[in-house]
């Protein structure tokens, strides 16, 4: 029971944060809640699939296909997020002032669905896979009963629900005037995550091994593996023990969507000024 609770408490929080903070990223969007929950629901698909077809994805790419296809769609998942990011830059000052009046939808709030739904979808399948694959090892080691199974299961199904809710609740509550410029920069950091934990799947299959040293270790005072790391991890990308090659990949996706966000935020910010003054 006890190994179920883990596993799906772990994963559940994993995919759940991202959902939270994607939500909370998306506050106002119109039809972001269908959106989400399409995302979830192909996750869930998706997730069925993969498991079920690991070991022939596996055997396509000599017994690599795993880490290949993780990097895949880790990648895909912060291209999407990137994607809102900069378009929430662009559109942010408007949907704040429609959210305060209740008024009518952002007319271009539908190019942002796609983003927030595929990113969820990704995070979903990535946990939901995992999840499949764990529990049909301790269901095969035959140490537990149907019984404590299930019990163990939705134990952890709730608990990372519960934190996961928790930390959205967090979000929504920041002040309007201040919540799409932090929750541009929480989505920036768990994109710069994604795309360091890429560069460990091609580390893992081996087809990326420059830059593979350890920058620096500090499992011994926050592991990665402890829920605080855990935590950390999905939210910000922390690494204990991050290679240069991860804080390069990193620290080029953080660059990157910070820059795009505000090269699109700045001719938006003139043509106000402008209106004004005429």
């Amino acid at each position: 029971m006890l190994a179920a609770l883990v596993i799906i408490f772990r994963e559940v929080l994993e995919a759940g944060l991202i959902v939270g903070v994607v939500l909370a990223a998306s506050r106002g969007v119109p039809g972001r809640s269908g959106a989400v929950s399409l995302g979830v629901l192909a996750g869930i698909v998706g997730s069925m699939i993969v498991a079920l077809f690991a070991s022939r994805i596996s055997d396509a790419f000599d017994g690599r296909g795993q880490e290949i296809f993780v990097a895949a769609i880790l990648l895909f998942a912060v291209v999407m997020l990137a994607w809102h990011v900069v378009w929430m830059a662009q559109h942010a000052r408007e949907m704040t002032q429609q959210l305060r009046e209740l008024g009518s939808d952002v007319a271009a709030g539908k190019q942002s669905l796609f983003a927030l739904g595929a990113a969820v979808a990704v995070a979903v399948m990535r946990e939901g896979s995992e999840v499949v694959l764990f529990m049909t090892g301790i269901v095969m080691q035959g140490k537990d009963t149907t019984s404590e199974l299930l019990l163990g299961s939705g134990l952890g199904l709730l608990l990372g629900a519960g934190v996961s809710l928790a930390l959205y609740l967090g979000l929504a509550a920041i002040p309007l005037k201040r919540m799409f410029a932090v929750t541009g920069a929480l989505v920036t950091l768990l994109a710069a995550g994604l795309a360091a934990s890429a560069v460990q799947q091609l580390s893992n299959a081996g087809l990326l091994n420059i830059l593979d040293t350890r920058v620096w270790d500090t499992s011994w005072l926050l592991s990665e593996n402890s829920w605080p790391g855990r935590i950390l991890h999905v939210l910000i990308g922390y690494m204990d023990r991050p290679t240069g090659m991860q804080l390069l990949a990193y620290a080029i996706t953080a660059c990157t969507i910070f820059g795009l966000a505000y090269a699109k935020q700045a001719p938006a910010t003139e043509s106000r000024q402008t209106s004004a003054r005429a």
